[in-house]
């Protein structure tokens, strides 16, 4: 745990973090003008992983920390639900009336009644998970949070047993680097900052296993652009070649695996040509990979998250992480694959969440499941009442939540109350009740881990909040106080609830993180590389994992790596599969407020093969409709040949109202939950497309009812 003293930032500038992605976290200096104001924002040049390198979006944070639409005011619902009519009113008033809904609904339908909702706009831990505490004190109903990474979690814990792995520093130490299922060209720049590195120093080779040519498959040696969701058959035939052609290698695996003997004899009929029927690619491909990869002892996966959010995610990147098992690219540095780092920080977050007070046998509910809770889905709501009272922090549901027009059914229900605590007007806050303004992560404070690299870092705050702002911990206390919630966290500063979260969670104290200006947790190289053994009680890799551990829908995963033909696929009245991929330069609904950002997206667009696009009649630009029976969307097409016929793209996620007719991308995708355990479906949706008729009229934005 290197503490080293760090140059502090240049005059006239001060530390701080990024709050959107929780791969990155980048270290940022950010130019304070005035007591209200920020000027440049940049990376940390003096962070071994940030290495001075930020997104485009981030870098230019002024123009939507001093956004001129940024709420600033809490306002309250004068018109009918979603027509966007508020008034303002006082923050007293504002938190009485959200305490009275909350106690009300409890009083007349029991605690379990009220449904406190929130992710990860901000990903720092008090300000993102504070809410649980009052959650966990007032015995709300708890959420499971499957949005982003459950599917993930699932897969990777499978084979490995803990959430950690190579320093993802070593990539520039690679000779091979696999990009599985990510665009960090778009989504994690800092990944190809070190990749760069690899390529230059090393002559390191880049290929990127994605559904379509992204920008960073742009730049690759090699993509095999697969067919959504057969990921898992790719892995396996490179294992099958691994085994056939002498790269496997039988003394790691006996050391340090369960069964290697059993997974050869299963993968004896999971070969290439197997494998290009699944996938799409050829078998000179499949074969040209496997032995690329095979040969190469210094080769890094890097998992995306991609290839996950599908119903067959978890087998899919479990598959993925048996690859560096069977050839040991694990024991070699810039070998082996990542997911997240999240395992190496240990904390104790009883402060932070309440998690003294959680009682586990009050319901816990999916939060990728909104639409079903909010109408009435006894699969998620069990024997408990239906949720009459919401909270909602960092997370726009009406926009990103799956099945998106039934989210909004849920919504303007006349007997549930939405409180939403926000930055901006979004199309879930224009559902609201009561909406409070929020602070930005350089008007609060706050403390932050990465999934993606290996820092602790503090955000501390830099100026004063516009108008009336306050943040998430301080409306918490407010509604804590209104509510009778008695919890020390509730009691203490956001900074106290830092450091108090260091010191029991075995770190130093906040005043020598913020002197440090970050702590580096990644633990030795044996640990990193799992030289002393994986994460289960035998210290062994699985490659037959006990799902019945991990999830409670087991029972349809593969006994071993494996395609598992579990996703939604085409037939003969929706044959596309559609892939709703992050654009570069929104994330989730972050952004797109922005007017640098809209203009550089331009608009809602979907990636047709021109061999499709001539057979459906649509030209360069015109507009299709995609549909299947969860709803109808309407976009502008780009012909582009870096994907398989059968398979279509729309980079997202662009608010609802950017659609033409009001009906966002995420209208189309499932709430059906992945196995084992969960987690939302983005990346497996079936659809139809068909041209708009020449002439037609722009549909005008409409209620989903």
């Amino acid at each position: 745990m290197p503490l080293d003293a760090t140059p502090p930032p240049p005059p006239g500038y001060r530390s701080s973090v990024c709050p959107h992605d929780c791969p990155s976290t980048c270290a940022l200096e950010v130019e304070v003008l005035d007591s209200h104001r920020i000027g440049a924002v940049r990376g940390a040049e003096a962070n071994s992983y940030t290495s001075g390198v930020i997104c485009a979006k981030v870098a230019r944070y002024a123009e939507r920390i001093h956004h001129p639409d940024r709420l600033t005011r809490p306002l309250l619902r004068t018109g009918p639900k979603g027509s966007g009519q508020f008034r303002p009113i006082d923050w007293d008033e504002a938190l009485d009336r959200v305490a009275e809904a909350f106690m009300a609904a409890a009083a007349a339908h029991g605690s379990a009644a009220v449904w406190p909702y929130y992710y990860a706009g901000t990903m720092g831990l008090v300000q993102r998970d504070g809410i649980n505490r009052l959650r966990h004190v007032m015995r709300y109903s708890r959420q499971k949070t499957t949005i982003c990474t459950f599917t993930c979690e699932a897969g990777w814990m499978a084979g490995t047993g803990r959430y950690t792995g190579p320093d993802p520093r070593e990539m520039a130490k690679a000779d091979l680097i696999v990009m599985w299922g990510g665009n960090p060209v778009a989504t994690q720049v800092n990944v190809m900052t070190h990749i760069s590195r690899a390529r230059k120093e090393r002559g390191a080779r880049l290929l990127v296993v994605d559904p379509y040519r992204t920008g960073t498959a742009q730049v690759a040696d090699i993509h095999l652009a697969v067919r959504p969701g057969t990921d898992g058959a790719l892995a396996c035939a490179v294992m099958h070649v691994a085994f056939r052609d002498g790269f496997a290698d039988r003394e790691y695996m006996a050391r340090y695996s369960d069964c290697p003997e059993r997974l050869e004899a299963h993968l004896a009929t999971r070969g290439p040509e197997w494998a290009a029927a699944i996938t799409g690619l050829s078998v000179d491909a499949i074969v040209s990979f496997a032995r690329l990869y095979c040969s190469t002892k210094r080769s890094y996966i890097r998992c995306g998250y991609g290839f996950s959010r599908l119903r067959n995610g978890a087998a899919q990147l479990h598959a993925v992480t048996c690859l560096p098992t069977v050839t040991g690219a694990w024991q070699h540095e810039g070998g082996g694959a990542f997911w997240n780092n999240r395992s190496i920080y240990h904390w104790d977050k009883t402060l932070i969440e309440g998690l003294d007070a959680l009682d586990p046998a009050i319901r816990e509910m999916d939060m990728s499941r909104i639409g079903s809770v909010l109408t009435g889905d006894r699969r998620e709501l069990g024997d408990g009442p239906e949720v009459h009272a919401m909270l909602i922090q960092n997370t726009n549901p009406a926009t990103v939540a799956p099945d998106s027009n039934r989210v909004r059914r849920g919504f303007l229900r006349d007997d549930l109350f939405v409180c939403v605590h926000e930055q901006f007007m979004t199309e879930t806050a224009r559902l609201a009740d009561v909406v409070l303004p929020a602070t930005m992560c350089m008007e609060h404070d706050d403390i932050y881990q990465s999934g993606g690299h290996s820092h602790i870092q503090i955000g501390p705050k830099l100026i004063e909040p516009p108008g009336e702002c306050r943040s998430n911990h301080e409306v918490l206390q407010g509604l804590g106080f209104r509510l009778g919630a008695r919890h020390a966290g509730f009691e203490m500063t956001a900074m106290e609830v830092v450091d108090a979260t260091l010191q029991a969670s075995g770190w130093p104290d906040a005043a020598t993180v913020m002197e440090r200006r970050w702590i580096d947790a990644q633990p030795s190289f044996a640990e990193s590389h799992f030289l002393n053994g994986f994460g289960h009680a035998d210290r062994r890799f699985h490659f037959a994992p006990d799902w019945s551990r991990i999830g409670t829908d087991h029972a349809r995963m593969p006994p071993l790596p494996d395609h598992m033909p579990a996703i939604d696929g085409p037939t003969p009245d929706r044959p596309f599969r559609l892939v709703a991929a992050p654009a570069r330069q929104f994330l989730n609904t972050s952004f797109t407020e922005t007017p640098t950002s809209r203009r550089r997206e331009g608009r809602p667009t979907v990636l047709l093969h021109p061999q499709d696009a001539a057979r459906l009649g649509i030209a360069e630009g015109e507009r299709a409709r995609l549909g299947n029976a969860r709803g109808e969307v309407v976009v502008h097409a780009r012909l582009f040949d870096g994907l398989q016929p059968g398979v279509i793209v729309v980079e997202s996620v662009w608010p609802n109202g950017d659609f033409e007719g009001g009906v966002g991308i995420n209208a189309l995708t499932s709430d059906d939950p992945a196995p084992p355990k969960g987690g939302a479906v983005f990346h497996d949706t079936a659809v139809w497309i068909k041209p708009v008729a020449a002439g037609a009229p722009r549909e005008a934005a409409r209620l989903v009812t």
